[in-house]
């Protein structure tokens, strides 16, 4: 009996299979289920794909390269080059200083007038200076060899960390090595892979570094520009859905050193406010400079210090020593004691350095004439460099950093610096003015146009200022003719 029920289901089986193959458009009735004949195709497919999944793919035999096919692609093979070739710019010797970069010194043996110094406030070899050097030297010897965590740390870095807070009214402090690694050690200790940095396409370079050290999703706005900016950070706001849950900061320069323009610095706080972003400001080019008494942009525009979350400057250019600090909370400068690589892998700032940026905080402080000084010397060059041939000034009536650049392009970066190191050159050779061109290197992204940058100083006479502005028109009228 059930044999007879198997040998039923079989030949109807059969009889399914025979009705879908000879009429695979009509339906069959099988079981009482009415079945297309697309099901059998359908079925096969499904059978044939899984046997050619469960096959192994065919490997060839391995076997080892001969001598004759080894020596043949080692023939072949031409190393990549270790640098890139050498250009004619890469050949070319900087001037070299045989004295110290005060406003008058010494290159090859020639006394110039020196406009490629950041020495704002005619610091440089300044007897307070180097009486607080020499005392140091005297006390602690030229270095610490150790970082700040481990055995670095001397009593006056603590001094020199909170003179500068006292200074600019911030709760702390805290002292880098080297002016130029303070800020791209600054913004990855605080940003990480999956924050967003809103910055300016005007930044130097060590400002990129610490960009791309961050791994943080950066946006450049367009210079300067506030409406720029805006819409920025209005699409982040819109776009973003967990933007509120991330770190967000907008990072810009008081002063560009790559224009010379100055940050719209009340503006920026009123965008950060709207759109709760954080705002890290780079006061190198500012600090000692800008506003009433040197205290830099907030100062400058009366904004009150506490609404920006990071301040870093170098010291190496007001206050004629070397090394950086960042200023701002407690709870900012610890962090950046634990975290930060540039303040806890490197050797500590040396102890005369930090001495004399102490000695130099008190200068400004004894002389605010000084920043009275500098302005006027930096609103005479603008007088005297006003109707140059081919060039004309890019930077802020107020910015120590004069920037000039070419009224006609020649359509090429590379050409363009060319022009302008010839007149820097000829003004050298034959003038004894020292001024330099905003050389970049191959990994400034910055895309500004480049230009001759004169730094003006408090120490500059006015026949300093007379003598370099004569020499730029003349000389630039002589490389230019044609390219007007």
């Amino acid at each position: 009996m059930a044999s007879s029920a198997v040998l039923n289901i079989v030949n109807a089986t059969l009889d399914w299979v025979t009705l879908a193959l000879d009429a695979p458009s009509a339906g069959a009735v099988v079981f009482g289920v009415q079945i297309g004949g697309h099901l059998f195709v359908e079925v096969l497919l499904l059978v044939v794909i899984l046997f050619l999944l469960s096959q192994k793919s065919y490997k060839p035999p391995k076997r080892p390269l001969t001598k004759k096919e080894i020596d043949e692609l080692c023939e072949e093979w031409v190393p990549e080059s270790l640098i890139p070739p050498l250009s004619e710019e890469m050949l070319r010797e900087p001037p070299v200083l045989e004295s110290a970069a005060g406003p008058h010194a010494t290159i090859n043996g020639k006394e110039v007038v020196n406009f490629a110094a950041a020495n704002y406030l005619g610091l440089i070899g300044h007897r307070k200076l180097l009486e607080s050097c020499s005392s140091a030297l005297e006390k602690y010897g030229v270095g610490s060899c150790g970082p700040r965590g481990f055995y670095g740390t001397i009593d006056v870095h603590l001094d020199c960390e909170a003179r500068i807070a006292k200074f600019l009214g911030t709760p702390d402090s805290i002292l880098y090595s080297y002016g130029l690694s303070t800020m791209f050690s600054a913004i990855p200790a605080f940003s990480k892979k999956g924050d967003i940095i809103v910055v300016d396409e005007g930044v130097h370079w060590g400002i990129q570094n610490g960009l791309h050290l961050s791994r943080s999703t950066v946006i450049y706005f367009k210079h300067n520009d506030m409406e720029s900016l805006r819409n920025i950070l209005e699409k982040i706001t819109a776009e973003n859905k967990r933007a509120k849950k991330l770190r967000r900061y907008i990072v810009v320069e008081a002063v560009y050193q790559n224009s010379g323009q100055i940050a719209p610095l009340d503006e920026i706080i009123r965008l950060k406010e709207k759109y709760r972003f954080r705002v890290l400001l780079d006061e190198s080019n500012s600090f000692g400079v800008l506003g009433r008494s040197g205290r830099g942009l907030a100062e400058y525009y009366g904004v009150p210090v506490e609404k920006i979350d990071i301040i870093t400057a170098a010291m190496g250019h007001a206050l004629a020593t070397e090394g950086g600090f960042c200023t701002g909370s407690a709870r900012v400068i610890d962090h950046q004691r634990l975290s930060s690589s540039g303040y806890v892998f490197s050797a500590s700032l040396p102890p005369y350095l930090a001495s004399a940026a102490i000695a130099a905080i008190d200068i400004m402080e004894e002389n605010p004439n000084l920043m009275k000084k500098l302005k006027k010397n930096i609103s005479m060059l603008w007088e005297g460099l006003s109707d140059i041939p081919g060039l004309s000034i890019a930077s802020n009536p107020e910015s120590p950093i004069v920037y000039l650049r070419l009224k006609k392009s020649s359509g090429s970066m590379n050409n363009d610096l060319h022009l302008l190191e010839d007149i820097a050159q000829r003004m050298l050779n034959e003038d004894s003015v020292f001024v330099v061109t905003s050389k970049r290197s191959t990994h400034d992204k910055c895309t500004l146009p480049v230009g001759i940058k004169l730094f003006v100083s408090a120490a500059h006479s006015e026949s300093d200022l007379q003598k370099a502005s004569e020499s730029l028109k003349r000389v630039a009228a002589s490389v230019l003719n044609g390219h007007i």
